[in-house]
């Protein structure tokens, strides 16, 4: 990665109407004044899920290897990045208590596209005002609607 690398502060947030249920991602990205907001959701998830899939679709944007602030509100995905994912490939997918890591699939595929980046995992306290957060939550929220209106 050259030294003139961008910089780019993305927001990611999961949301999820029952847990398991119709779930959705957002995600706001931003570079030098510019912002491109993605959203999405699936019939049938979990929130853990959503908040995956909202960090894997940001980083999927970008088109050439960046340096990234990516902030979360996600323990889940802030803490599976930077403590326990070494460990569970160490053990070939496998938690400390020798059970299949859960979303496996999505874990691996964030897994091989944090290794095109440099990238600093920020976690945020949800819904506590920080625009960003709150922004991303807005778009997870876009994507549960979008799939409640291919129901209607």
């Amino acid at each position: 990665m050259t030294e003139q690398a961008k910089v780019v502060e993305i927001y990611t947030d999961g949301a999820c109407k029952g847990n398991p249920g119709i779930g959705g991602w957002g995600a706001l990205l931003k570079y030098a004044g510019h912002e491109r907001e993605l959203y999405g959701g699936e019939k049938m998830t979990t929130n853990n899920r959503m908040e995956l899939l909202a960090a894997i679709r940001a980083l999927e944007a970008l088109k050439r290897p960046c340096k990234v602030h990516l902030h979360t509100d996600s323990q889940y995905l802030q803490r599976g990045i930077s403590e326990w994912l070494n460990g569970w490939k160490a053990r070939d997918w496998r938690t400390a208590d020798k059970k299949p890591v859960k979303n496996d699939d999505l874990w691996k595929l964030l897994d091989d596209l944090t290794q095109r980046h440099d990238i600093e995992w920020c976690w945020v306290r949800g819904h506590s005002g920080h625009v960003g957060n709150e922004r991303a939550d807005q778009l997870a929220n876009r994507g549960v609607d979008s799939i409640k209106s291919e129901e209607d």
